[in-house]
């Protein structure tokens, strides 16, 4: 079994601790992302898994086992780098094959296993090739397949794809997906894009000054982020916040912004004296006749839809719409906002109310 578990995590640098008391619980064969912003503490945690960092407080397990003072060469883990880290005066082969030869594998054990995960990796072809003469993504696929011929129990990944061009990232994602769903090797994969984590995950660990604010399947952390931090960084265009209160209108209640902006909220909210903070993501709203007018500031047609910049009184709205908008910077349009989709966070804390 190869379960990974991080307890009560804690690493400092001297006096300055930059994790703080970290728990995830990884099951086998899952598929987790950790996400964040750059300074979060998403690459030193994994490189605390693989035992490239030390650990100042709580434990690390893999497969049941504590492996704090275990060295990274005995984790039984393989680890794909941003920069693919290939020797480039060794062939594509020898690069694949080279943990088994440190290991003093037999060569025809080493041959067939650079076999087949060339096979998995499409990269029989390019076995007698030197780095020099791949593209990006073959490199990547060759670091890979480095890793995939040691049959580790966890595969970790630093940010694989940064180097990438979107289109390549695009491919690569799906490369690594699929390699996962045939693999069911247990992954921990790191990035700072949101829509990587979104798309690749079975379960994301959101992350902010070394802190988890969240853990979640990927829609759970879309439909009920547990704070405006998480509601912003995850979904993209980012959800619109707008500060206000809850006060009681015609029997129930809506939401009035600081500049007087009347929005609906979902059934059932109490009035509240305390600050909110409104959140509705662009694509939970409509240009639709009885919505709130709106003032056009700029319009960005994507061709699958139209990012509308627009102006409620004095709040600045994003609305993604899939409708063709003839309208033009400085003319007004109808927002219709789904209240069901509208989330409620407390202004101070940030927590969902």
């Amino acid at each position: 079994m190869a379960e990974v578990a991080v307890r009560n995590v804690i690493k400092k640098y001297g006096h300055l601790q930059v994790i703080h008391g970290v728990n995830i619980e990884i099951a086998d064969g899952e598929f987790v992302v950790l996400v964040g912003p750059s300074g979060c503490g998403k690459s030193t945690l994994l490189r605390m898994i693989a035992g490239l960092e030390s650990i100042s407080g709580g434990e690390v397990l893999i497969g049941g086992r504590v492996v704090n003072d275990v060295l990274p060469k005995d984790r039984d883990i393989a680890m794909v780098f941003q920069n693919y880290a290939l020797y480039p005066h060794k062939t594509v082969a020898e690069n694949m094959g080279f943990p088994l030869k440190l290991k003093g594998r037999p060569k025809e054990e080493i041959a067939a296993k650079v076999r087949k995960a060339a096979e998995i990796l499409a990269l029989e072809k390019l076995l007698d090739r030197y780095p020099k003469q791949l593209s990006g993504g073959q490199r990547q696929r060759v670091a890979m397949g480095r890793a995939i011929v040691r049959d580790p129990q966890v595969f970790l990944f630093d940010e694989p794809l940064s180097n990438l061009d979107a289109k390549l990232r695009v491919t690569m994602r799906v490369e690594i997906k699929e390699l996962h769903q045939r693999l069911k090797t247990t992954t921990v994969y790191v990035t700072h894009d949101q829509i990587e984590a979104m798309t690749m995950a079975d379960k994301i660990v959101v992350m902010r000054d070394g802190h988890v604010e969240q853990i979640g399947a990927p829609l759970e952390l879309y439909d009920r982020p547990a704070n405006v931090f998480v509601a912003g960084f995850i979904g993209s265009p980012a959800m619109n916040f707008v500060r206000g209160r809850i006060e009681a209108r015609d029997g129930g209640a809506a939401f009035v912004s600081d500049h007087g902006t009347v929005l609906p909220v979902p059934a059932g909210t109490a009035p509240r004296a305390e600050p909110v903070a409104y959140g509705i993501r662009p694509e939970h709203i409509d240009v639709r006749d009885g919505g709130i007018s709106a003032t056009i500031s700029v319009l960005e047609p994507t061709g699958s839809e139209t990012q509308i910049f627009a102006h409620l009184g004095g709040d600045a709205i994003n609305a993604a719409v899939r409708e063709r908008i003839s309208a033009r910077p400085g003319e007004t349009v109808p927002l219709l906002i789904d209240p069901a989709r509208v989330h409620l966070f407390d202004d101070k804390s940030g927590a969902r109310i």
